[in-house]
């Protein structure tokens, strides 16, 4: 979700970070030694994002690939970015931080972010490059809450990240990464989209004489 800077100018290391962010009541991404307050998030994003996490569940429901929702951390250790993705998807054993607080992971195979309009140009830019120095990530994928449409870079060994786009509800998108394929029907379950916007063709008018 959206963050707003501490104000504070007092560096905090990252050790300090842990220390306040354990014994906060809300969320705050890290980064160059502040704290970024996260925004708390709406209905609709909260549908959406739990949507995401039971149509991965379902989907890798007994295979080696196990989601976790917003609640686990993630550390950018290229860059020392703290954060809180929507979803993130671990194939095999999980790598903390610390291993004695196991809060905190560092190899996500994919990532997902649910767009808002505060976070959308953070999540396409800033954050994406960010994950993008994260080893082990084959898949980002931004959902959006205005329409029925899920956008997925997705890497492999022999190429850079690429692009594939799914919308409508009828539409399912392949995440090869995990071998699987989700649902846009079930990730959009229960949406209220606001309707189209109607175009009207300006009215010419009359010649002047």
């Amino acid at each position: 979700m959206s963050v707003a800077l501490d104000q504070s100018t007092k560096r905090l290391t990252e050790a300090e970070y842990f220390e306040i962010e354990r014994a906060a009541d809300f969320k705050s991404e890290f980064f160059d030694g502040e704290m970024f307050a996260m925004a708390g998030g709406t209905a609709l994003h909260s549908l959406i994002s739990t949507n995401v996490a039971i149509e991965f569940g379902n989907r890798l429901k007994g295979r080696p690939c196990v989601p976790y929702n917003a609640d686990l951390r993630v550390k950018i250790e290229a860059t020392g970015l703290l954060t809180y993705p929507d979803l993130s998807v671990v194939c095999g054993p999980l790598r903390f931080v610390d291993p004695s607080a196991r809060d905190t992971i560092m190899n996500p195979t994919l990532l997902v972010e649910v767009l808002s309009d505060s976070t959308e140009a953070y999540d396409r830019g800033k954050k994406f490059e960010h994950y993008r120095q994260i080893p082990t990530l084959r898949e980002y994928l931004m959902v959006s809450q205005k329409e029925p449409r899920i956008e997925a870079y997705i890497r492999s060994e022999n190429t850079p990240w690429q692009l594939r786009e799914a919308a409508s509800l009828e539409a399912s998108l392949a995440i090869p990464s995990l071998d699987i394929t989700i649902s846009l029907a079930e990730v959009f379950a229960n949406v209220q989209f606001p309707p189209p916007r109607i175009r009207t063709t300006p009215t010419r008018p009359p010649d002047s004489k």
